[in-house]
């Protein structure tokens, strides 16, 4: 598992002070770049010329509120790793309480034929370090 914690700020919320709903998938994808950058990966996953990794599912579930000025923890768990894609799992708490949990599922794909490929070798091992 990787974790991140984040400050709410007021931009994060709506006219009643709770988080706007898609924050949370920028705040999810925030602690997907973080846990991808500590695999200190040979190639640049995010900007190369052989393959791009794109999301093709997301969802989620909010359980509690989450006010401007909460701070909040994202635990990411690989929950599923196959040989091309992968699904990321994320629990959002406020101190203990589960306030939100998302899903993004993320295929791995040639850049230029646009069909899937074979994950890198040092990529599947920094996912498995993080596997449920």
């Amino acid at each position: 598992m990787y974790t991140i914690k984040r400050k709410i700020n007021f931009f994060d919320c709506d006219p009643a002070g709770i988080i706007f709903y898609s924050r949370i998938f920028e705040f999810c994808h925030s602690a997907y770049e973080q846990m991808i950058s500590s695999f200190n990966l040979k190639e640049n996953y995010w900007m190369n010329g052989d393959y791009v990794v794109p999301i093709i599912h997301s969802e989620s579930e909010y359980v509690k509120p989450i006010k401007y000025g909460d701070e909040i923890s994202i635990n990411v768990q690989v929950s599923q790793l196959k040989t091309a894609s992968f699904e990321l799992t994320y629990i959002i708490k406020r101190d203990k309480d589960l306030c939100c949990h998302a899903k993004t599922v993320h295929v791995f794909v040639d850049k230029k034929s646009w069909k899937k490929k074979e994950m890198y070798a040092d990529l599947t091992e920094g996912l498995t370090k993080h596997k449920v």
